[in-house]
């Protein structure tokens, strides 16, 4: 049985990243997989990063925060990981960024000091999912903006603790856009997570 980690970013009740959210956790739990499902807003999830928690060796064992520490071992062992949040000034929401940076730590999701100098990824999960909303045309956001997101994800965060296969869909524009135009988009959404399967 697949165990697929899914977070959502999003503070709003009913916004469409909810949506979102919902028809991914539904389509997974309906191919009989393991979903630990997060909303990371509702669930008060605490973004700043501690003192305590800047060592860059093996952090893993250093979570006094009982909800960090059931984070960090549940995240060690997941087959693939779902993240879900609207592009905000080219960044995730800052409960997301907060839960990188806390959950993954050193001796958790990646361990520093190896012989050839470059970083060892120590997660299983070995695919990605990431679902961003956004009121930018795609054509602004690659040739004023450069993408951050894409750089984000598929280039600094996941591919650093091991995640070699990252997907990502863009959503867009959605303010505005006609009941239809969303219904499309979830079921891509359902199509995407059960494409995580294959």
């Amino acid at each position: 049985m697949n165990r697929i980690g899914v977070y959502l970013a999003h503070p709003r009740p009913g916004s469409f990243n909810h949506a979102l959210y919902q028809a991914v956790v539904d389509e997974l739990r309906g191919r009989g997989c393991e979903v630990r499902a997060h909303d990371l807003y509702a669930d008060g999830f605490a973004p700043l990063l501690t003192a305590g928690e800047t060592g860059t060796v093996d952090d893993a064992g250093t979570a006094t925060d009982p909800q960090l520490a059931a984070h960090r071992a549940e995240v060690a062992t997941l087959d693939a990981l779902v993240l879900i949040h609207p592009n905000w000034w080219g960044m995730p929401p800052a409960v997301l960024a907060g839960w990188v940076q806390r959950v993954l730590a050193p001796g958790v999701a990646y361990k520093l000091g190896t012989a050839d100098g470059e970083p060892a990824g120590l997660l299983r999960a070995g695919r990605a999912l990431v679902l961003n909303t956004s009121d930018t045309p795609e054509a602004r956001e690659r040739e004023e903006f450069g993408d951050p997101l894409e750089r984000i994800w598929a280039a600094c965060v996941l591919p650093y603790v091991g995640v070699a296969d990252v997907r990502r869909t863009v959503f867009r524009t959605v303010t505005g856009a006609p009941a239809a135009e969303r219904a499309e988009w979830l079921r891509q959404a359902r199509e995407q997570a059960a494409a995580l399967l294959d």
